[in-house]
């Protein structure tokens, strides 16, 4: 079995599956289109973080996948639907880099209120400025966070023991932490803040989410933060309320266009504007959650392809697998009335004593694990000759 591990994922998701006899390939940068397709032949899971593109092309051009990790939170770099139609699970990182990101915010709110980065330019020019134009403590300021998810939930804590007044906007119905408070609307949420933070996912709908509208309506001489997803709001927009001082400041992490390998050069239309934090792309990346994702990530395909766990898979209907002895069929099919009976009369017609099953659906797939005892060779022909099977593995 062959793992292909792209843009730089840490060393540590390669000593697992090493260890596990899996043979692994690992290159720096992002692949995408035909790149990944030629890359993906004879591999059978696949390991990415932001850049690269498992789009509906692909996998459809990659029958030996087995499995994918996004070494990440997000996984709109995922066709999720044309990956559980073809039988691959998709396993991510949902909160091993939460508080990596909360603590940049953190420090670039602090950064932002003393205008520190500013400072620290001119310093490096020589330039001894010392003054208190436009330098605040955060304490007693409002922070509005837009995405009351398990980043923004805990960035609400930490803001709060700084002194700050929390506000939040969620389109889901989000239990409060702490004094914080929840907004009806956005538009509440902008009149209120002194600093608006995003913290939502990159699905599709969210594309351009803040625009025009929402920079106008937020507070004059506010700050705005995204250390979310970079097409998630209008980039022009936010330049143009910068330089119009409607703005004071702003930290940006992630932006639409980024550089598919490090050092490759980045240009944008905020480079050496006053007060604006500029990071590529590092929310996650601090050595704790990097190990932390590769081991999570690494452990959760290991786990698939051994056992058929699909815990935590953000595509696929959701079995928790036991450890057993015999053999166990994996089968992955339409979820349509009566495919349980049939499958288990295929069981039956090779004399396939059942010792453990269970079955999960999750709209129109389902996912059954069967352990039967006993060698049975032409089993897994047999099922994947059914009319309702997707993918079918005996392990």
């Amino acid at each position: 079995m062959k793992a292909l591990l792209l843009e730089n994922i840490h060393p540590e998701a390669t000593r697992i599956l090493t260890e596990a006899g899996i043979e692994v390939e690992t290159r720096k940068g992002a692949l995408v289109g035909d790149d990944l397709v030629q890359a993906l032949q004879g591999v059978q899971l696949l390991g990415l973080r932001s850049q690269s593109q498992l789009t509906d092309q692909v996998i459809a051009q990659a029958p030996d996948l087995m499995a994918a990790g996004c070494f990440c939170i997000g996984t709109n770099q995922v066709n999720l639907g044309a990956a559980a139609d073809a039988g691959v699970p998709v396993f991510n990182a949902p909160y091993s880099n939460t508080r990596s990101v909360v603590e940049l915010a953190i420090g670039e709110i602090i950064m932002l209120a003393r205008r520190l980065g500013d400072r620290n330019r001119l310093m490096h020019a020589g330039v001894w400025d010392k003054s208190a134009a436009g330098s605040h403590e955060v304490r007693g300021r409002t922070l509005g966070i837009v995405g009351y998810g398990n980043i923004g939930a805990q960035l609400s804590v930490l803001a709060e023991s700084f002194g700050m007044k929390v506000i939040f906007y969620d389109i889901a119905d989000k239990l409060a932490l702490g004094n914080a408070r929840r907004c009806e609307s956005l538009e509440e949420l902008l009149a209120e803040a002194d600093t608006v933070s995003l913290h939502i996912d990159g699905r599709a709908a969210n594309t351009g989410f803040f625009g025009e509208e929402q920079f106008a309506a937020m507070k004059p001489r506010a700050q705005f933060l995204n250390l979310a997803r970079g097409q998630v709001y209008d980039l022009e927009a936010l330049v143009h309320h910068l330089r119009s001082g409607h703005l004071s400041g702003a930290g940006l992490d992630v932006f639409p266009t980024e550089p598919k390998v490090a050092g490759d050069p980045f240009v944008s239309e905020l480079q050496g504007m006053d007060n604006v934090i500029l990071t590529p792309h590092v929310g996650g990346s601090t050595k704790e959650a990097q190990v932390d994702i590769g081991r999570y990530v690494a452990g959760k395909l290991l786990d698939n392809v051994s056992t058929g766990n699909t815990s935590m898979s953000v595509n696929m209907p959701e079995v928790a697998t036991q450890p057993f002895e015999g053999t166990r069929v994996l089968h992955l099919h339409r979820n349509v009335p009566g495919v349980m009976a049939r499958l288990n009369q295929v069981f039956a017609q090779h004399d396939g004593n059942i010792t453990f099953q269970t079955l999960a659906t999750q709209g129109h797939i389902g996912y059954a694990v069967t352990d039967v005892s006993g060698s049975h060779p032409n089993l897994q022909h047999e099922l994947q000759a059914m009319e309702e099977t997707i993918r079918v593995r005996v392990i």
